[in-house]
């Protein structure tokens, strides 16, 4: 898969009647503030070009840089970090990407693509070393205990570039939050493919329109369904009230999960979250996030 072919398959609406969801707690201002800066290691050209010159496609690129922080682990050690990803898909291109780069190779790349991509965006902000300040008090009270890709993050360096501390922030966050969510999943007994229908039917996209572009099998998805319907959150292609309310309640658990890193920005929240949420407008205004709102939500 080249960058235009992923544009076209992850850039479009879902099909759907979307809801209205509560967006307004701290720490979901902070996740959809963060995540278009911390994902542009991904999703922009400058990040794919990096990726290409190491003979990587998008898929490989995106899987091996974002596994690469575990570093040179077992291809299902990478799958289990991603979760709600079919993990054939993960293992897969994680090992064929590693037969064609190394661990420091694409690390670099994923630094260099995002920073060039962020100084395309952004310049050099006035504002630039105060957010990181205030981020990296953030990321220095976020506890990586039993968080797998945060953890792999944190024993990084941070880079030198101020624009490359934020992204590197942006990134930390990104991940705890998410390693927090996976927990908060295999808690609730909820594997991923029937994670990735709650989050579908909670937002409001059309069933498996989501869950299907992780690869996931129709027959795994289809038990999926009836197992969501077994335990009463699912009937006739939608979530029950039930099931809204265990979903709604899965969010506020993450939520919790990250209460020591948003607190540590404590009154400087708003603030923050302000320029935070301008500058992910400008990355997705240059066509490097998706532009649907809730695929912040849906990770």
């Amino acid at each position: 898969m080249d960058y235009t072919e992923a544009q076209a398959a992850f850039f479009t609406d879902r099909p759907g009647e979307v809801h209205d969801l509560d967006w307004s707690t701290p720490a979901r201002r902070l996740r959809d503030a963060v995540e278009p800066l911390a994902t542009i290691c991904f999703w922009s050209e400058p990040s794919y070009d990096a990726y290409a010159a190491l003979g990587l496609d998008f898929l490989q690129g995106y899987v091996y840089s974002r596994a690469s922080v575990l570093g040179d682990v077992e291809p299902a050690v990478a799958a289990a970090a991603f979760g709600v990803f079919e993990p054939g898909l993960v293992a897969g291109l994680f090992a064929s990407a590693r037969e064609t780069a190394s661990v420091a190779d694409v690390r670099a790349a994923k630094e260099r693509g995002a920073v060039a991509a962020l100084r395309e965006c952004l310049g050099e902000p006035a504002e630039l070393a105060e957010v990181v300040a205030v981020l990296r008090r953030a990321t220095d009270a976020a506890d990586p205990t039993g968080r797998a890709l945060h953890a792999g993050l944190s024993g990084l360096d941070w880079p030198e570039d101020l624009l490359g501390q934020l992204w590197h922030a942006c990134t930390v966050l990104r991940e705890h939050r998410g390693d927090g969510h996976l927990a908060t999943l295999v808690a609730a007994g909820v594997d991923g493919v029937q994670a990735n229908q709650l989050t579908e039917l909670w937002v409001g996209w059309d069933a498996l329109a989501y869950t299907g572009s992780r690869a996931w099998s129709p027959e795994a998805m289809e038990a999926a369904t009836g197992a969501l319907e077994e335990r009463g959150w699912v009937r006739d292609g939608g979530l029950t009230d039930a099931g809204r309310e265990f979903r709604e309640e899965l969010e506020a658990t993450t939520d919790r999960s990250v209460a020591a890193a948003v607190a540590a920005i404590g009154d400087d929240l708003d603030r923050v979250v302000g320029i935070l949420g301008g500058w992910a407008q400008r990355v997705v205004d240059r066509g490097w996030f998706p532009p649907d709102p809730y695929k912040r939500a849906a990770g």
